[in-house]
């Protein structure tokens, strides 16, 4: 089984790509390679094979990674499932795990980020615990989604490192951390890998 993310940047058009491209590139290469596992195409849309187990935590790196620019966010969905053809480039490879993410990003109306399997009980689990985090994740700012990507980068960092590693203050970084959920998306992250092990 694999996952595979479709996105697409939101507000693409009111910055230069010069600002947003660098950072979606930096993001998608932490989990995978150009063109075999990530591309992107049509200018601000892209797609991302890679684990089901990591297939959350990168939708929500890649957020946070885009969230870094005032007004921009990213719309993501993830399918999960079989890949029947594997080619040389993501976007020609076929399989019901592509099925199951171009329909997922099809009905994501509102909701920036959802997840479709061919098991629905877990989709509507999943889908109803990301509708509550994205009251929290959708309106992170520049300053927060900056602190959170680095703490996902740095996983074993306290937060006194990561004041450090940002040239903030411990106290700054605690703050935006609780601003962000970032415990409680932590806790969801692992409860979708433990409901993911029951698939």
């Amino acid at each position: 089984m694999i996952a595979v993310l479709t996105g697409d940047i939101k507000n693409s058009s009111e910055h230069k790509a010069s600002s947003w491209l660098p950072l979606l590139k930096q993001a998608l290469n932490r989990y995978g390679n150009e063109p075999s596992d990530w591309e992107i195409y049509r200018g601000d849309s892209f797609q991302l094979q890679t684990t089901p187990k990591v297939a959350l935590e990168a939708a929500i790196y890649i957020k946070a990674s885009i969230k870094q620019i005032r007004r921009m966010d990213v719309r993501i969905a993830v399918g999960l499932g079989e890949i029947s053809h594997k080619a040389a480039k993501i976007t020609e490879s076929n399989g019901p795990a592509f099925v199951n993410s171009g329909q997922c990003f099809e009905q994501l109306k509102k909701q920036r980020l959802g997840i479709r399997t061919s098991n629905t009980t877990f989709n509507e689990q999943i889908n109803l615990l990301l509708e509550l985090a994205l009251l929290t994740l959708d309106n992170w700012t520049p300053a927060i989604s900056k602190t959170v990507k680095c703490a996902m980068e740095n996983p074993t960092l306290n937060q006194k490192e990561l004041a450090a590693l940002l040239n903030k203050s411990q106290g700054n970084i605690s703050e935006e951390l609780n601003k962000a959920g970032f415990d409680e998306v932590k806790k969801m992250i692992q409860f979708y890998r433990t409901q993911l092990a029951q698939l």
